[in-house]
C-alpha cells in the first residue's frame, strides 16, 4: 500500500520516517512551505522534529491533491482541524486517524468527525504511547491499530509494522479514541502536580484515579474495558503523565508553577491537545452523568476559575468512597 501522511508536525514526520524504512516511498503533506523545502532539500524538519536525519524516501508536498494516488492516508492534523483537513483530502483511500481529541462544539470523536467530513471512506485509528522523537529514532514502540474491518486492519498493519514499531489490532475504535483523548487532559493534571511540587505519591494517585475516570467515561460511550487498559488507554496515560517530553504534561507543569494558561498557550507552535479537549470532555461527561473530578479540576485551572490551592482542596475534600 502506498502511504500518504497528511500533517508534517513531529508525529506526522516520525510516522513518515517509520514508514519509509527500507526505501519505501512515502508522501508527506505539510502546511508550511518551509517544511516542504527542508524535508525535500535538507532531509530534516527543523521546525517540528529537529536533529533527526530523514529518509530520502520521504517526498514532501504542499499540494494535498498530490495524495490522490495513495492507497492509505494517515491523518495527523491537530484534532480541532481534522474536519477541515479530511474534507480537503482525496476521497477513497482508507483514513488512518492519528489525532487524539474530541471536537469542540459537537463533542464528536475523531472517527465520527471523519465519517461526516468524508462519508464512505474506510476509517481506522492509530493510537498509543508514542513520543515522536523516539519513534523517529527507531526505538521500540507498540501501538494500537483499531478498525471495524479486520481485513483492512491486517493490510494496514502489514504496511506500517517494523521490527521496532509493533501494531496490535483491535476492533474497538471508540475505546482507542477515548483513551487517547482523555489521557491528554489527565497529563495536564500530572504536570500540575510536578510543577507544584506535590510529589510522586500525588502523581501516582492522579494516574490511577484518572484512569478510573477514563474507564467510567469510556464505558458510558460504548468502549470496552480491556481496550482502555491497553496501549491506547493506560499505556498512553502512563507515558504522557511521566515526562516533560509530553506537551500536555509540560503545560500542566507551567500551571503548577503558577503561570497563567493564556500565557503558556500563547504563540505555541505545537499543540497541547488536552487544553482543547478538557472543556469538551467536561461537558460530555456531565451529559453522560459520569463523574470526572480530575477533569473538572484541570478545566478550572485552564479557565483561571480558581487558584491551585482551592482546586486541590476541593479534590481532597471529596466524600470518602469505595475504590
Amino acid at each position: 500500500m502506498k502511504a500518504g501522511i497528511i500533517g508534517a508536525g513531529a508525529w506526522g514526520t516520525a510516522l513518515a520516517q517509520t514508514l519509509a524504512a527500507g526505501g519505501q516511498h512515502v508522501r508527506l503533506w505539510a502546511l508550511e512551505p518551509e517544511v516542504v523545502e527542508a524535508v525535500n532539500n535538507d532531509r530534516q524538519n527543523p521546525l517540528y522534529l529537529p536533529r533527526i536525519p530523514l529518509s530520502p524516501s520521504i517526498e514532501a508536498t504542499g499540494d494535498i491533491a498530490a495524495m490522490a494516488d495513495r492507497d492509505m492516508l494517515l491523518i495527523v492534523s491537530p484534532a480541532q482541524h481534522l474536519r477541515k483537513v479530511v474534507a480537503q483530502a482525496p476521497a477513497g483511500p482508507p483514513l488512518i486517524l492519528c489525532s487524539k481529541g474530541i471536537e469542540a462544539g459537537t463533542g464528536l470523536l475523531m472517527s465520527e468527525v471523519a465519517a461526516e467530513a468524508q462519508p464512505g471512506s474506510p476509517i481506522a485509528v492509530l493510537s498509543g504511547p508514542t513520543f515522536a522523537h523516539e519513534v523517529a529514532k527507531g526505538l521500540p514502540t507498540a501501538i494500537t491499530l483499531a478498525c471495524a474491518d479486520a481485513d483492512l486492519a491486517a493490510k494496514i498493519a502489514a504496511r506500517i509494522a517494523r521490527p521496532a514499531f509493533r501494531p496490535y489490532l483491535s476492533d474497538d475504535v471508540v475505546g482507542a479514541e477515548i483513551g487517547g483523548a482523555v489521557k491528554n487532559v489527565l497529563a495536564i493534571a500530572c504536570g500540575v502536580a510536578e510543577g507544584a511540587g506535590l510529589g510522586l505519591n500525588a502523581r501516582a494517585s492522579l494516574i490511577s484515579r484518572g484512569f478510573a475516570e477514563m474507564t467510567r467515561f469510556g464505558l458510558a460511550r460504548g468502549a470496552r474495558a480491556e481496550t482502555l487498559a491497553g496501549l491506547s488507554g493506560l499505556g498512553d496515560l502512563v507515558l504522557t503523565c511521566s515526562s516533560t517530553d509530553s506537551r500536555n504534561f509540560s503545560l500542566g507543569k507551567g500551571l503548577g508553577e503558577g503561570r497563567a494558561a493564556r500565557d503558556l498557550l500563547a504563540n505555541r507552535r505545537t499543540v497541547a491537545e488536552g487544553a482543547f479537549t478538557a472543556p469538551v470532555l467536561r461537558e460530555a461527561a456531565r451529559a453522560a452523568r459520569v463523574e470526572m473530578p480530575v477533569v473538572e479540576a484541570v478545566c478550572a485551572l485552564l479557565e483561571d476559575a480558581a487558584p491551585l490551592a482551592q482546586v486541590m482542596d476541593a479534590l481532597l475534600a471529596r466524600p470518602l468512597r469505595a475504590e
